[in-house]
């Protein structure tokens, strides 16, 4: 297929942009306490211009440092300072022939309260401790930052109007005062104006999402009585305050783009009636269009309705292109939008259909930041698989002063780390073509080593064969078909239906083993009265290996593994009861996955007892006590899965070291884990040989 439209430039207002691949924002903490760039955060943006994305955009990039730096580690435009530091950072885009607009924004009711009035302190403390103080906030955070934000010790974050927190922030909330929002107009005009002096090619204003901008669209986070609130022109005179000063102060020239939510979505989650839908939000376009606003970036939802801005695994590429179509069909500016785009075929297809006129790879340029230049030449892209690894790592390592990471792509913070190609040939091992087995396998392929892998199933994938398995998670098993792929095209030798031995793997006398051998389910035995027909593991229902249907089943564990197995029975027609010890569901399982499912599962009449210990397997049903009080129940069942987790399968690992070969055991092998870290240990492995 060709893509003439996906490689034709067009011009957002007097700017052309190569192509129509854009990559919109995404914070991923790459930054620093006074929000200048760093730089990795440069190599970070400047790989992906590398790889021919024709429009960059910055991340979030805050106006306000006191109460609105969302991260410690972001960029800012709030100071005079910020500038030349910014066209550094334009320069290094440029010269790759892509555009870079800065997005400017501020979290309102979403912030984390921590953040409140402390950046500006942390920005003089670094300076007065030359970098000690951050070494010590970043160790003492992990521990003390949690506590502070379950117990509410923090300052209130800021909105139009006083109301409940966002969900996923939580803390306290107050409105801004008449003076403050004057305030804050007049900051995002002035980080505007430092944009354009940073010879960076144009702003976009971030009112999607739940952020401050689209807090004051809103209904629900917008009840003031004055000016800024009631009628839908009152509640957009902030944000058109804030364009007309812009194009005032820059010119009618500069660009200026709007990412607007249409819908915030509410209704999905069972909510009619709450926030402004995709009727008002067409309206809000054809408005800023008609205010001097150069193109619409159409997204949607917000922090209360997480998954329908940033979704997991579950949802089809393109769900939401109706959105974006509405307010094209509505406007004369171009329109961008993210809709879930995962390949260049979907991508032109959406342009060729006028859906839109740009597309925007978030998560897609993170795990391959060369995909336009692989749609174009015909390369392999490594898809992205809506893990949302990229967002819970920037989430908790944004504790230790670090960055978010990739499932599909460890490169994510090494764009500039040598990769030395002086394997010449020499042998490695790899035990296990699962993610792990085969990212080690396409990094010594690439350093020059000649690779033969060793998998004793009949395909590759591993533990994601099981992860793909649940209902809607298809895409999962993505990250597979791409690495074989790769590894075929370097040369690597891939062994199928051939368990690694000993002898076998002594006879090829290898530079280097690493091992990827994966984990294996824990099946404890219970007391009771029961049968192996009785009692199974989760990891026989994903196989297949054990197929029920039309059952009553007792799912013992919540986390991912248990409630996506529960989710699969339920759908073949089994009445499923969840048990596990936790006070709650999945319990330190990433919040988005748990929306995801449990909706689902509680729309089959699934059961779900907290709280309770299984005591006992009998034939026809369980019997649990209660952690707490001791009392017991007996739950009827036909049958019992087990998702007690998993241990390493380490057996080959110990046998090679004993009789002297030098293994490196990789992935849940080595730490039962996600898949991130199995990727991450294989990068970290080969690298270092």
């Amino acid at each position: 297929m060709s893509f003439e439209i996906l490689s034709s430039p067009m011009k957002i207002g007097k700017c052309e942009i190569k192509n129509r691949i854009v990559m919109p924002p995404m914070l991923m903490g790459f930054g620093k306490f006074d929000g200048t760039p760093t730089e990795k955060l440069m190599d970070y943006y400047e790989e992906r211009a590398k790889g021919g994305a024709g429009l960059i955009m910055t991340e979030i990039t805050r106006v306000n440092d006191k109460t609105g730096s969302a991260a410690f580690a972001q960029l800012a435009m709030s100071h005079d300072y910020h500038i030349e530091p910014m066209r550094n950072f334009a320069r290094r885009i440029h010269r790759h022939g892509a555009k870079l607009f800065v997005q400017l924004h501020h979290p309102g009711r979403q912030n984390v309260g921590l953040l409140v009035g402390t950046v500006p302190m942390s920005i003089h403390a670094e300076k007065l401790t030359k970098g000690a103080y951050g070494k010590l906030l970043y160790k003492l955070t992990p521990a003390v930052g949690p506590t502070l934000i379950e117990n509410n010790i923090s300052l209130s974050s800021v909105a139009p109007s006083k109301c409940d927190p966002a969900y996923f922030a939580g803390g306290r909330v107050r409105a801004l005062r008449y003076k403050e929002i004057k305030e804050l107009e007049q900051q995002f005009i002035d980080a505007a104006v430092r944009v354009k002096k940073a010879d960076c090619d144009g702003v976009e204003l971030h009112a999607a999402h739940g952020y401050l901008l689209q807090q004051f669209l809103s209904p629900v986070t917008n009840q003031r009585t004055d000016e800024y609130g009631g009628s839908l022109e009152n509640r957009m005179r902030f944000i058109l305050n804030i364009i007309h000063g812009i194009k005032e102060k820059c010119g009618a020239d500069f660009p200026l783009i709007v990412r607007l939510s249409v819908d915030e979505c509410y209704e999905m989650i069972g909510q009619p009636g709450k926030g402004y839908t995709l009727e008002e939000g067409v309206k809000i376009a054809k408005i800023l269009e008609e205010n001097g606003v150069d193109a619409i970036d159409v997204s949607s939802a917000g922090y209360d309705t997480f998954n329908y801005w940033l979704e997991p695994v579950s949802f089809d590429p393109g769900w939401r292109a109706y959105m974006a179509k509405a307010v094209k069909e509505a406007v004369s500016i171009p329109v961008l939008a993210a809709n879930l785009i995962r390949s260049p075929e979907q991508a032109e297809q959406q342009l060729c259909d006028g859906v839109q006129d740009f597309v925007s790879l978030g998560r897609p340029h993170i795990a391959d930041p060369h995909w336009a230049e692989k749609a174009m030449n015909g390369g392999t892209i490594k898809r992205c698989i809506c893990c949302l690894n990229c967002i819970e790592s920037m989430q908790s390592n944004a504790y230790i002063g670090s960055h978010g990471e990739c499932s599909v792509n460890p490169f994510v913070g090494h764009e500039t780390d040598e990769l030395k190609v002086d394997g010449n040939g020499r042998q490695i091992v790899v035990i296990g073509a699962g993610p792990g087995g085969l990212m080690a396998a396409e990094i010594a392929a690439r350093r020059g080593f000649k690779v033969t892998v060793f998998e004793k199933n009949e395909k590759c994938g591993g533990q994601l064969l099981l992860a793909s398995a649940p209902p809607d998670k298809k895409k999962t098993a993505w990250m597979i078909e791409d690495l074989e792929k790769t590894v075929r095209e370097l040369g690597v030798e891939i062994l199928l239906n051939t368990p690694a031995t000993v002898d076998v793997v002594k006879a090829l006398e290898p530079f280097a083993v690493i091992a990827a051998t994966g984990s294996l389910p824990i099946k404890p035995k219970f007391g009771g009265n029961y049968g192996e027909e009785d009692l199974c593991t989760a990891e026989e229902v994903l196989s297949g290996k054990v197929k029920i249907e039309n059952k009553t089943v007792a799912v013992i564990g919540s986390g991912l593994t248990g409630i996506e197995t529960a989710q699969l029975l339920a759908e073949n027609g089994c009445m499923v009861t969840v048990v596990d010890m936790a006070k709650e569901v999945a319990p330190g399982s990433w919040m988005q996955h748990r929306d995801d499912i449990l909706p689902k599962l509680k729309a089959h009449g699934a059961k779900f007892l907290l709280e309770q210990k299984l005591v006992a397997v009998n034939k026809g049903g369980v019997e649990l006590q209660h952690v707490k009080t001791s009392a017991k129940q007996t739950v009827d069942c036909d049958i019992t899965v087990l998702a007690l987790g998993s241990r390493p399968d380490n057996a080959l690992v110990n046998d090679l070291r004993e009789i002297g070969i030098n293994v490196t055991a990789i992935g849940d092998c080595n730490k039962v884990g996600k898949i991130a870290n199995a990727t991450k240990a294989a990068y970290e492995a080969v690298i270092s040989l």
